[in-house]
């Protein structure tokens, strides 16, 4: 039993409280965001909005509705993130399984290990990042975004970690059945790491989504662009070539502030809601794989 002394209090206390204002710092910005987005631009212009909306409108998102650019480009993100996370997961169960072998069950994890490991400290470079893509013909096609980045070398050393904590009576149960190590990884290792699985899911598809630089060198048309790469050229960069000539007329009635605050609420919006599920994973997925090494 943990005694309940005085300075245990403190601390509890102390740490309810650095919590708590780490909780605000994380959420406000995000109710900010969404009051400006619903305020009038007026307001928004004058910067009378702070957590709560002032002369509550919708125009902002009547007008970003009707942005077909928007939407393509969350289409693109929708089968990015599909796509590019199905391999990540796929990539990561397959690499992780050998190397969280002892060396006399594989002889050579320990040089594979820094072999993967090395690529986290090094890299070939931006320009022979880019001549190697468009070398292989991936320039401009959903391939550019998501084989570069398919085997998440962080995600795989947290995995086999969290593979060397699975008891081995379970796996030399399953090889006395007749099971070969297909079968093991699927059948006992995997299910066996329903919480860690679930917060490398998280991972690939939070870096998918949020990712927006390789979408700008990689794609050569706006149209193919992901979403956060749309919302870099128009709330970063303001490409006002993008706004289509039947759209200057719906612009002029809402605030410049507004609408991107429209944009970029509605383009956080949908991994917000993926957070909830995987939430009751997240904690326990990190702690019990990052006990051994």
């Amino acid at each position: 039993m943990i005694k309940d002394s005085r300075g245990r209090k403190v601390f509890l206390i102390t740490n309810n409280i650095f919590l708590i204002a780490a909780s605000l710092l994380c959420l406000l910005p995000i109710i900010h965001i969404a009051a400006v987005s619903f305020s009038s631009s007026s307001a928004a212009t004058a910067g009378l909005v702070r957590l709560w909306p002032v002369n509550f409108t919708l125009n902002s998102y009547d007008y970003v509705f009707k942005r077909v650019e928007f939407w393509r480009s969350m289409g693109v993100s929708l089968r990015r993130i599909t796509l590019g996370g199905s391999i990540n997961m796929l990539l990561t169960i397959i690499i992780a399984y050998p190397l969280s072998k002892e060396n006399r069950s594989f002889p050579f994890r320990t040089f594979y290990v820094w072999l993967f490991f090395i690529t986290t400290l090094f890299n070939g470079g931006l320009i022979p990042g880019y001549m190697l893509i468009n070398r292989i013909g991936l320039i401009d096609t959903i391939w550019s975004l998501i084989l570069p980045g398919a085997v998440p070398v962080f995600n795989v050393i947290l995995l086999l970690n969290f593979y060397r904590q699975i008891p081995k009576e379970l796996e030399e149960a399953a090889f006395i059945d007749g099971a070969n190590h297909w079968a093991t990884l699927w059948r006992i290792y995997v299910p066996t790491s329903v919480p860690a699985l679930a917060t490398l899911t998280l991972f690939a598809l939070v870096g998918h989504w949020n990712s927006w630089f390789d979408g700008l060198i990689y794609m050569n048309r706006p149209e193919h662009y992901p979403l956060q790469s749309y919302l870099q050229t128009v709330v970063i960069q303001r490409d006002l070539s993008l706004v289509g000539d039947d759209e200057w007329k719906d612009l002029m009635e809402v605030s410049d502030r507004t609408v991107k605050a429209a944009q970029i609420f509605l383009g956080a919006l949908p991994i917000l809601s993926v957070y909830p599920f995987l939430q009751r994973y997240f904690v326990k997925g990190i702690v019990l794989g990052s006990i051994k090494g």
